[in-house]
């Protein structure tokens, strides 16, 4: 099962990708480093992050499920940095 998600952290900023297996595991590639600087050290002792799932599909192929990624990253404006930790595509100035 194909299936493009968005993972919401405590701050509220979110990342949008993509998992061609449906793994219940699998949080997706953000950058640690972007989310880590939004974190002190006592907020990331504990906190809870959650996943949608915005889109799925059992024959959608690669580049499908590429192509409706970045749709959803655009929809949901996660590659704007002040709303979430896509660095892909750009943001359009």
């Amino acid at each position: 099962m194909n299936v493009v998600y968005r993972i919401t952290y405590p701050n509220g900023k979110i990342y949008v990708g993509q998992d061609r297996t449906n793994s219940i595991n699998y949080f997706g590639g953000a950058s640690s480093e972007l989310i880590a600087k939004d974190f002190t050290w006592e907020q990331r002792q504990s906190f809870t992050v959650t996943r949608n799932i915005l889109w799925e599909s059992e024959t959608a192929t690669r580049s499908e499920v590429t192509q409706k990624e970045f749709e959803m990253i655009r929809r949901h404006k996660s590659n704007n940095p002040e709303v979430g930790y896509n660095l892909m595509p750009p943001l359009r100035r």
